[in-house]
């Protein structure tokens, strides 16, 4: 797993995010051609194993996955945010995005852009992630 972040601190090794910051994180490998393309719900089935450690709700239910393509050669580029800046582990969670989507079999090369714009809001939470934690 490479990464992209501020000064290129190594993956693990991350402080907590200057306001604003943005990270790319990658992982994976260029799929063998003619290998099938994994599918849109695989995908998600892969990010809804990821949490924030303070949040017992899935990123992808909590609305913090922006944008997901998945391409015809199986790479796959996702753009994300979180609760907040200052979030312990927010230089975190892009990488471990990024290790989830890049073992679903039929995924290749996954680039995860972590944004700040447009600000995560709870009405991007699903039904489901408010019911879990009591949001009306």
């Amino acid at each position: 797993m490479s990464f992209e972040h501020g000064m290129g601190t190594p993956h693990g090794m991350h402080a907590p995010l200057p306001e604003g910051e943005e990270i790319t994180a990658r992982a994976g490998e260029p799929l063998p051609e003619g290998t099938e393309v994994a599918g849109r719900e695989a995908a998600i089935a892969a990010l809804r194993t990821v949490h924030d450690p303070e949040i017992p709700v899935n990123i992808y239910d909590l609305g913090l996955i922006y944008d997901l393509e998945i391409h015809s050669d199986g790479s796959a580029r996702v753009d994300m945010s979180l609760t907040a800046p200052a979030c312990p582990v927010a230089g975190e969670i892009p990488y471990w995005v990024a290790d989830a989507l890049s073992r679903v079999e039929g995924i290749g090369e996954v680039v995860v852009n972590l944004i700040w714009d447009p600000p995560w809001t709870m009405d991007r939470m699903s039904d489901d992630a408010k019911l879990a934690l009591g949001i009306e």
